[in-house]
């Protein structure tokens, strides 16, 4: 298991005016940053995720090579190392935390790192979201910008499924008591999740398989097994994070403005059977940045497609699109 670091931010004053107090992030950091301060690869956490999740595409021969690169993975608020519901005392009250919050955040940590220029700021899902906001944010640092299975604003149709799924958590009468856990609902939203995170022919073609599940059914009572144990608080505040996401929240003219404001070497990286981060909301967002590329991972896996380490060839496709970018912005 990976030793994380803590980074004190102290009281935390979130988009929305309320305070976190003693805010803290959690990360950690792979090689040595140059004596220019301009090799930072950064790696934001995704939805369940922690910086753990990323050591697929970090070390020798993949993506993110230490001995070339100052890597940060750093945690997200909500997701149980950086401040969240499970570790905060009054965890009822824990506030919407926003995608520019996370983001104001890793730049204090990035500064007292001593970082002064990002060459590639790569994420999956929830991870690529917090890389729009850092391009859009932090125009004149990013140097190219990895989105892989994300986007730069939640869609309608994406509150769709996560209002699906939260409605599921909700609906267990211990979700609001402190008198038991609310198991059921925990293990309904996991099962929930599973068929939008694949495909409709990963299952129709027993792709299911090559994941090591023996049937449909192992698929889901190991979703609903890993989702039992996590913390309904610490779900429900990064699913209010994600349910918020727009670059163009504080921008003028709003999220057509805010991608047009990208500077980075981009390369955009949906999944062709992506179910709720779609292919087409990826061409509609790439079009307006500016020489932004549009490279699909074609996968049967759906969302988890671009996922870290889940399988050769998709994580082939990511290293080939990250290496591409960071040979561009070398200095």
């Amino acid at each position: 298991m990976s030793a994380a670091s803590r980074f004190e931010l102290g009281a935390f004053v979130t988009e929305c005016g309320a305070e976190l107090p003693d805010a803290e992030l959690s990360y950690r950091t792979y090689g040595a940053l140059n004596s220019t301060g301009t090799n930072c690869v950064l790696l934001p956490s995704y939805y369940t995720g922690t910086h753990r999740s990323y050591e697929p595409w970090i070390g020798s021969g993949v993506a993110f090579d230490p001995a070339d690169w100052f890597v940060v993975a750093v945690d997200m608020f909500g997701n149980g190392l950086s401040s969240s519901p499970s570790n905060t005392t009054d965890s009822a009250c824990f506030p919407l935390v926003t995608v520019a919050d996370n983001v104001r955040a890793q730049r204090l940590l990035l500064d007292s790192l001593g970082v002064r220029s990002i060459a590639i700021a790569a994420g999956w899902s929830m991870g690529a979201m917090q890389c729009y906001e850092w391009a859009v944010r932090f125009p004149d640092m990013v140097r190219s910008l990895l989105p892989i299975c994300g986007s730069a604003r939640c869609s309608e149709f994406n509150r769709v499924f996560l209002d699906g799924i939260s409605a599921t958590l909700r609906a267990d009468p211990g979700y609001l008591t402190s008198d038991c856990a609310p198991t059921a609902g925990l293990r309904a939203f996991g099962i929930v999740y599973a068929g939008w995170a694949y495909s409709r022919d990963f299952f129709a073609h027993g792709t299911y398989r090559e994941l090591g599940y023996e049937s449909v059914d192992a698929v889901l009572d190991s979703w609903a097994d890993d989702h039992a144990a996590m913390h309904p608080g610490n779900l429900m505040a990064m699913l209010a994070t994600w349910r918020a996401a727009d670059v163009g929240r504080s921008v003028p003219g709003g999220w057509n403005s805010a991608l047009a404001t990208i500077r980075a070497e981009t390369i955009v990286m949906p999944g062709t059977t992506d179910a709720y981060f779609t292919l087409a909301d990826n061409v509609t967002e790439c079009a307006l940045i500016a020489g932004g590329e549009m490279r699909p991972i074609d996968s049967d896996l759906g969302h988890i497609a671009g996922r870290p380490g889940i399988r050769a060839r998709e994580t082939a496709q990511v290293t080939g699109a990250a290496r591409e970018l960071l040979d561009r912005v070398r200095v």
